[in-house]
């Protein structure tokens, strides 16, 4: 079981002892940051009570979660969509790659046709070019 800390925060003003399993340093920055919430709504009505001022605070945060959670969820679905764009377009490279290796072994096979069929072009000129000399010299 994790250590439990024991950490004195001020949160507008009032002291209070945070036990947690976090570091004392998570603590403090986690209480710093609802005093400068408590700080933010007390600036803007004077009137408030602390208690009053600790409430608006802990909607706005909620607001804060809330909206943070959806923009989680939103961002998750992007990624889960763009992983699998990711993968159809990975599957699409070893497809075209696959194909791009046959058709590089298709050219290199009518390549080697090309020439053969070059050689025996040259053959059926020397031949022709025997006989053509051979009907010249009678």
């Amino acid at each position: 079981m994790a250590e439990k800390n024991k950490v004195t925060v001020r949160i507008a003003g009032n002291e209070y002892v945070i036990t947690g399993s976090e570091s004392p340093e998570y603590i403090q920055k986690i209480a710093l940051y609802v005093d400068r919430k408590v700080l933010e709504i007390t600036r803007r009505n004077h009137l408030l009570s602390t208690s009053m001022a600790s409430v608006l605070t802990a909607i706005n945060m909620a607001d804060e979660m809330f909206r943070t959670n959806e923009e989680l969820k939103n961002t998750t679905s992007d990624l889960s969509e763009i992983k699998k764009k990711y993968q159809e377009l990975k599957e699409e490279t070893q497809k075209i790659k696959a194909e791009n290796a046959k058709l590089k072994e298709r050219e290199s096979q009518l390549r080697i046709e090309l020439t053969r069929r070059e050689t025996e072009l040259k053959e059926v000129r020397n031949t022709l070019n025997t006989i053509s000399n051979v009907r010249n010299n009678n």
